[in-house]
Formats: structure tokens, sequence, C-alpha cells
């Protein structure tokens, strides 16, 4: 009776603490990591742990590029502050 009662508090504590997680190409790289580490090299788990973090890497690599691409289009042009644009002036460098 005292081991179902330390699984059960065990269970509810975990069910409790378990956050969002954000699994971004974490889940296809994980499929395909672990099929491709249980045809390969019989070490699936390996493989599944491997190929998360790969998509991690790739998911994030792109989000970052969506955010650079963002930043500049919100990016005024210059010269569009106070007055007209103005242009550089033409230097004489006759005496």
């Amino acid at each position: 009776m005292r081991i179902i009662a330390t699984a059960s508090a065990m269970t509810v504590v975990t069910l409790l603490s378990v956050g969002t997680a954000e699994a971004k190409g974490c889940i296809k790289g994980a499929i395909i990591g672990g099929v491709a580490g249980h045809y390969l090299a019989e070490r699936g788990v390996v493989g599944a742990v491997a190929g998360c973090l790969a998509g991690r890497a790739l998911a994030n690599r792109q989000a970052r590029r969506q955010r650079e691409i963002d930043y500049g289009s919100r990016v005024q042009p210059r010269g569009a502050g106070y007055g007209a644009p103005q242009g550089y002036r033409q230097r004489s460098y006759g005496y």
C-alpha cells in the first residue's frame, strides 16, 4: 500500500510541475532520427535525441531568419526624419 501511495504522489507532483514545452522541430527531428538510428545503427534512442537536437537547431535558425526579415521591413529608410532628404554636397577643389 505504501508503494502505491508513493507512486501516486510522485505522479501527481510530476503532472503538476510539467509546463508547456516548445517543441518546434524537435518532434519531427526525433521521429526521423529515431527511425534512422534504429535501422542504421540499432540505436533508436540515440538517433531520436540527435534528431531532436538537430530539429531544434534548424527551427531556431529559421525563426532567427524570419525575425531578421520582419525587422528589416520595419526599419525606416535613411532620411525619413525631419524635412526633405538631402544628399551630400559636391566638393569643389578648384582655386
